[in-house]
C-alpha cells in the first residue's frame, strides 16, 4: 500500500507540477526562438457557426476592427444547419463574408472542412463566435509565420469577468498555470495541441477532421508536428472570453474536452507510437492528465489502509480536502475563500476527467456547448 501511495503521488506530482519544471529547465538549456518579422501572407479567417445569432453581429463587428489589410482578409463562416437567424445575418454581410450553408448538421468538424475547402488565404485562422479577438491578433499570428520552420500557431486566451478584468478565481489561476505550460512547450519546440478560440496554420498543412471529431485544436496541430513543422504559442495574439458563470457550464466544457482527448487516440492511434514526435509531451501533458482521478483515489484508499499514524495523517489530509470541496459545492459563497475554491476547482476538473472516460466508454458524444 505504502508503495502504491508513493507510485501515485509521483505521478500526479509530476502530472501538474514535475512536468512544468522539466520544461523549464529544458528551456533554460536549449531555447528555441521563433523568427518573428513583419509578414503579410494572404489570410483567411474560418469559423464554423450553429445557432450563433445572438453572436454574430458583435463578432462580424469585431473582426471589421481587424489592423490587417483588408485586401488580404478573406471571412469564410460555415452555418451548420443553423434554426435561429444565422444564416440571415451571414447573408446580410454581402461580400465582406463568404457564407457556407449546410441545411442539415454535420457537427463542428464537417463544418470547419467544408468552410476550409472555400478559403483562399496562404494562412488560415481558426476563430470561434462567441470570444472577441484583439485588434492586432491576426498580424501576430502571421508574424511567426515569417519563420518558415512554423506550421501553426497558437494565440492566447484571457478569461475575464464582467468588467473586462483578468480573473484570480481558481480557474482562471489554474488557465495560467497552463498557459505557463504552453509557454515553455513552445520556447523548447512544440505546444501539445492550441487555444481552439485561437488558432493559425499554413493551408497546405490542413488535414481534413473526421466526422464527430471533438477536439480540432489538438487533431490539427498535432498533424502538422508529425509533418515536421513547430507548433508555438503566441502570446500577444490575444481573444478574450468570460468566465462561465451558469452552473455546471464550466464542468460541462471540461467534460468535452477531456471526452475529446480519449477520441483522439481513437482517431489517431500513431499519437502512442514512435512516429508521434511530441510523444513525450502529449503523454504527460494529455494523457497523465486523465489517469490522475484514479490516481487520487489510490492515494485516498492506500493511504487509508497502509496502517502506521504517518499515513493515516496523510488520509486525515487528503479527506479535509475533498471537505473543502464540497463545502464549495454546497455553498457557493464561501468559494471566496480561496482554500475552498482551489480545492473545489481541482476536484470539480477531476470529476470531469472521470466523467469524460465514462462518456467515451459508453459512447457519449456532444459536438455543441
Amino acid at each position: 500500500m505504502k508503495t502504491l501511495f508513493w507510485v501515485s503521488f509521483a505521478l500526479v506530482s509530476y502530472a501538474y507540477i514535475g512536468y512544468a519544471l522539466w520544461l523549464w529547465l529544458y528551456v533554460h538549456l536549449r531555447r528555441l526562438n521563433v523568427l518573428k518579422s513583419p509578414f503579410t501572407p494572404t489570410v483567411s479567417i474560418v469559423m464554423a457557426a450553429r445557432n450563433e445569432g445572438k453572436n454574430l453581429p458583435a463578432k462580424l463587428n469585431n473582426l471589421r476592427q481587424l489592423d490587417y489589410p483588408q485586401h488580404l482578409l478573406q471571412i469564410v463562416i460555415a452555418s451548420d444547419g443553423s434554426t435561429d437567424d444565422t444564416e440571415e445575418i451571414l447573408h446580410a454581410a454581402g461580400s465582406s463574408v463568404v457564407p457556407v450553408i449546410l441545411h442539415t448538421s454535420h457537427g463542428k468538424a464537417g463544418a470547419l472542412n467544408a468552410a476550409v475547402k472555400q478559403t483562399t488565404g496562404e494562412i488560415l485562422v481558426f476563430l470561434d463566435a462567441r470570444q472577441s479577438v484583439d485588434a492586432r491578433a491576426v498580424a501576430e499570428l502571421a508574424s511567426c509565420f515569417a519563420d518558415p520552420d512554423v506550421g501553426a500557431v497558437s494565440g492566447e486566451l484571457l478569461l475575464e469577468n464582467a468588467t473586462g478584468q483578468s480573473t484570480d478565481s481558481a480557474l482562471g489561476i489554474y488557465w495560467k498555470i497552463e498557459k505557463t505550460v504552453r509557454k515553455l512547450e513552445s520556447a523548447s519546440g512544440s505546444v501539445v495541441g492550441v487555444t481552439g478560440a485561437i488558432y493559425a496554420l499554413r493551408r497546405e498543412l490542413y488535414t481534413e477532421i473526421p466526422p464527430d471529431t471533438i477536439l480540432d485544436d489538438v487533431f490539427v496541430p498535432m498533424h502538422v508536428a508529425q509533418r515536421g513543422r513547430r507548433v508555438i504559442f503566441e502570446p500577444a495574439a490575444i481573444a478574450r472570453d468570460l468566465i462561465f458563470k451558469e452552473k455546471g457550464k464550466e464542468f460541462s466544457r471540461k467534460v468535452r474536452t477531456l471526452t475529446g482527448n480519449y477520441q483522439l487516440l481513437q482517431l489517431a492511434p500513431w499519437l502512442l507510437t514512435p512516429s508521434n514526435p511530441l510523444l513525450f509531451r502529449f503523454i504527460s501533458h494529455k494523457l497523465l492528465r486523465l489517469l490522475v482521478p484514479f490516481l487520487l483515489v489510490a492515494m485516498l484508499i492506500a493511504s487509508a489502509l497502509a496502517g502506521t499514524p504517518l499515513y493515516w495523517g496523510i488520509f486525515s489530509a487528503q479527506v479535509a480536502f475533498y471537505g473543502l470541496a464540497l463545502i464549495g459545492s454546497l455553498n457557493p459563497p464561501s468559494k471566496r475563500l480561496k482554500p475552498v475554491a482551489v480545492a473545489n476547482t481541482f476536484v470539480m476538473l477531476n470529476a470531469a476527467a472521470a466523467q469524460a472516460f465514462y462518456n467515451f466508454v459508453a459512447g457519449r458524444k456532444k459536438l455543441w456547448v
